[in-house]
């Protein structure tokens, strides 16, 4: 369903909350397909559910006796329900999934990993054609193979790639603009048709290779490369022959580590689900083109008192919402109403789905590995657990703190002499580090070079906004700095009435020596001095690091942004076009600088007086 529609059944804005009469409601419910949304106080979306037929579903929530503590917990807080009538129930099932997805209603198994997989693409519109890798849409021209489930995956299969066909990986601006063959000539990884060391024909045989090679058909690949072997052979052309006999033995190396014998042929993804302790997790194995592209575990929140089937319909919505959807799906149970999902994906992809519970063969043998993988990543999340309890333990205790904190974050400001500052606040929990929970704050309004103003500003926009949305705070708060900086939040905390957060700011000292810190603390007398070997001290020191880090890649970031901008942006007749433009032929603005009227006017869009104001800019004093 599109995003038109969806946001035609979200606007609850403004509603107001009244007794919620369920008889009443329940007789005016049809007995049509669709998807049922119940609200708590202040408009806040509860739960998102879809049925074959409304009434007999929404109804067995108010009229049954018997439900688990979860689900009570639940109804103790429904203040209203709304529901939405669908043309079937796949177009329910779909409207489901994207209506969790964007909200994350707290009864509903949701997903902790929406990230985009990465994919190998061969661009197809290029005279020489390079090979890299690809997140997001798959708008260029060209062949995309994946998903890989990591990016490592994927550059170590490059990596075998370059070693084999010698692509050339280099973006366009450096292929165009290179004298001499780069390090990846000399180390055989390209075999550099920046600089003609390849003809044309020879190059687009090795793109055409390795477009075989990557769709399965691995055999025709060795063998037109065992001809081209052959060919230069009987040429004498002896080091062409012994190129290729290279390739082909590298090519034998990586089907020997990546080639899975058979198991149906095709692309297909192995699903299993495992729970232990009251803990879920779905490990996936993707298969494509009969090769094991690598594996990835997702572990699903609020899965308290679900079993497997509701855990897998609800995984497999989400989880291929906006992914690619191979034609099967081979599960270790079968989810809840394994048609109606097979056919709402098989509407969302554009082709027909499978799911399917392997029983014998190559298929079964995929599942149990796949399931020891899943076991394997319960059992090593445990020990995270473990060792992310103790963490929160040693802060308890230095703190003094009554429980055991849930929730830790960490603030810190980065600008070079006032430019551009950035606020950065990391998350961490029991699980280690948070990074979907990670924000950033551009910091306006004041004086550059005020860190004072720019902690307490971005500390008071951050609860602020926890506060509006209802969301859970810290019990820990860690500031990058002295008194002042720690002073400068506490004042924002109070100007928002939040009594709740423990306030340590982290000072490095005059030295700035890892192990010399000092913690300023509220209501302490004197700031203290740990060990420099203190368990306490080097999770302080984990989280205030990595506060940096994220802190400093923004301000860099968005530094680097403004000066590009604010420069060309300040020549008459350089708009986003043309700016871009410059920018792709010269790699920055240094290499505008250093060009010359010549090469400036090679600009497409760029002609001779635009040129000279150009280069007068940057050489004779602003225009």
């Amino acid at each position: 369903m599109d995003s038109e529609r969806v946001e035609q059944f979200e606007n609850t804005d403004g509603a107001v909350d009244t007794p919620f009469v369920p008889g009443e409601f329940l007789r005016t419910l049809t007995s049509q397909p669709g998807i049922y949304q119940m609200f708590g106080q202040g408009s806040r979306l509860l739960y998102v559910g879809k049925a074959r037929n409304l009434r007999r579903r929404v109804s067995s929530y108010f009229q049954k006796q018997r439900h688990t503590p979860k689900t009570l917990a639940m109804l103790a807080q429904v203040t209203r329900v709304e529901v939405v009538v669908t043309h079937t129930e796949t177009e329910a099932l779909v409207l489901e999934a994207n209506l969790i997805k964007r909200h994350h209603p707290p009864y509903n198994i949701l997903l902790r990993d929406d990230k985009s997989y990465p994919y190998l693409f061969i661009e197809s519109g290029h005279g020489t054609p390079r090979m890299s890798l690809h997140r997001g849409a798959q708008k260029g021209k060209g062949h995309y193979f994946g998903p890989y489930p990591a990016v490592t995956a994927l550059r170590e299969s490059m990596v075998l790639l370059q070693k084999a066909f010698r692509l050339r990986t280099c973006d366009d601006h450096t292929f165009h603009h290179r004298s001499r063959a780069c390090l990846q000539f000399q180390i055989r990884r390209c075999s550099g048709p920046c600089v003609g060391h390849i003809s044309g024909e020879d190059y687009a045989r090795d793109v055409a290779d390795t477009i075989r090679f990557l769709e399965g058909k691995s055999d025709e690949a060795i063998r037109s490369l065992g001809a081209r072997m052959q060919a230069a052979a009987e040429q004498l052309d002896f080091e062409e022959a012994a190129r290729r006999r290279d390739q082909i033995a590298a090519l034998s190396k990586i089907q020997e580590r990546q080639y899975v014998a058979q198991a149906g042929g095709g692309d297909f993804d192995v699903l299993a689900a495992a729970q232990e302790n009251g803990q879920w997790v779905v490990y996936v194995s993707f298969i494509r083109n009969g090769r094991h592209l690598g594996g990835r575990s997702v572990f699903p929140r609020h899965t308290e008192e679900v079993r497997a089937p509701d855990v897998l319909a609800a995984f497999l919505m989400q989880f291929y919402s906006d992914k690619e959807v191979p034609g099967n799906l081979l599960v270790n149970v079968l989810p809840r109403s394994p048609a109606s999902l097979a056919e709402a994906l098989g509407s969302e992809a554009g082709h027909r789905v499978m799911i399917d519970q392997p029983q014998r063969g190559p298929r079964k043998r995929w599942m149990a590995l796949a399931l020891t993988n899943a076991m394997g990543a319960l059992r090593q999340r445990v020990q995270t657990a473990s060792a992310g309890r103790r963490r929160m333990l040693l802060l308890r205790e230095l703190l003094e703190l009554p429980e055991t904190p849930q929730r830790v974050e960490c603030f810190d400001i980065s600008h070079t002499r006032g430019e551009v500052a950035v606020a950065s606040c990391v998350v961490f929990g029991e699980d280690g580090a948070l990074k979907n929970e990670y924000r950033r704050f551009n910091i306006r309004d004041i004086r550059g070079g005020d860190d004072y103003a720019a902690m307490e500003q971005a500390v008071h926009r951050r609860y602020a906004r926890l506060q509006k949305e209802g969301l859970a705070l810290p019990e820990i708060v860690f500031i990058d700095g002295g008194a002042g900086q720690v002073a400068r939040a506490q004042a924002a905390l109070d100007a928002l009435e939040i009594g709740c957060i423990q306030l340590c700011g982290v000072a490095k000292g005059t030295t700035r020596r890892p192990g010399l810190e000092m913690l300023h603390i509220p209501g302490w007398a004197v700031p203290r001095q740990l060990d420099d070997d203190d368990p306490a001290l080097l999770v302080i020191q984990e989280i205030r690091d990595e506060a940096h880090r994220f802190a400093i890649t923004g301000h860099r970031a968005r530094r680097g942004k403004a000066r590009q901008e604010s420069d060309l942006d300040g020549i008459s007749g350089i708009g986003p076009k043309r700016r871009v433009a410059l920018l792709r032929a010269f790699g920055g603005l240094r290499g505008i600088r250093d060009a010359g009227m010549e090469d400036l006017q090679r600009v497409e869009g760029i002609h001779l007086e635009l040129a000279q104001r150009i280069y007068d800019f940057f050489h004779v004093g602003r225009a």
